[in-house]
């Protein structure tokens, strides 16, 4: 059994993107497909797609790169452990690299990222950074 499926999905993205993998796939779950929509939002990533299964669905996230093959997603960190959470509130969340990265926030009202949260004035548990 997986304990933090989030960490597992930035794993699978970091080491796809590390060997130049065009895609790469995983068990999918709401939060998975919340976090891969945001990734898809902020430009990071140029796809996903769910893929119904019996057992269980499948995420599939294809990897954005640049025109010569530079990585769009430099770093990748997850902030919010399941043995230390991190909490903000809307107000006191950092911007990342002045504005270039994100952080991607579980709230109330669904998983956003750093400047939705701010436009809708709400915090909660900050997931992980990207830039």
């Amino acid at each position: 059994m997986m304990t933090d499926p989030i960490a597992d999905l930035l794993t699978r993205v970091r080491n796809g993107n590390a060997v130049g993998a065009r895609t790469v796939t995983m068990p999918a779950s709401r939060i998975k497909v919340g976090v891969a929509q945001i990734l898809k939002e902020e430009g990071f990533v140029d796809s996903y797609e769910v893929e119904e299964g019996s057992p269980s669905s499948t995420l599939t996230i294809r990897l954005k790169y640049g025109p010569d093959g530079e990585k769009v997603i430099r770093k990748l960190e997850r902030i919010s452990k399941p043995g230390c959470r991190v909490y903000s509130n809307a107000k006191d969340i950092p911007s990342v690299l002045r504005g270039l990265g994100v952080y991607i926030l579980s709230t109330n009202q669904g998983i956003v990222s750093d400047r939705t949260a701010r436009t809708i004035n709400a915090g909660g548990e900050v997931l992980c950074k990207v830039y």
